[in-house]
C-alpha cells in the first residue's frame, strides 16, 4: 500500500490510498492525519487548489486539482488535536 505522497515539496503520510483512472486521467483519493501543529501549513497548501503530485512508490507524477476535500475537525488551532483529512485529486491535462 502507498504510504506517502508529495504535493509540491510537502510530504504527506497516507493512511488510505485509492488510485483510479477517470477518462484517461489519474485520480487519487487519500486519507491522512493532520495535527494542530501541522494544520496551518497543510490548509495553506490545500488552498492552492492545483498541485504537482508525486507518488514515489509508484514512480508516478502528474499535475492535479482538488476534486473533493473534507476533514473531521473544523478547528485544529487547539493544541494537541488531530484531524482526519480526505482529499481527492484529479489529473489536469496540460
Amino acid at each position: 500500500m502507498i504510504k506517502e505522497i508529495i504535493l509540491f515539496d510537502t510530504l504527506i503520510h497516507v493512511d488510505n490510498y485509492k488510485e483510479e483512472t477517470v477518462n484517461g486521467l489519474n485520480k487519487i483519493t487519500i486519507d491522512f492525519k493532520v495535527s494542530s501543529e501541522e494544520y496551518h501549513d497543510i490548509t495553506t497548501l490545500l488552498y492552492k487548489g492545483i498541485f504537482d503530485v508525486k507518488i514515489p512508490e509508484r514512480d508516478l507524477s502528474f499535475r492535479a486539482n482538488i476534486q473533493q476535500y473534507s476533514t473531521s475537525v473544523t478547528n485544529l488551532y487547539e493544541k494537541g488535536q488531530v484531524g482526519e483529512f480526505q482529499l481527492s485529486l484529479l489529473e489536469v491535462k496540460n
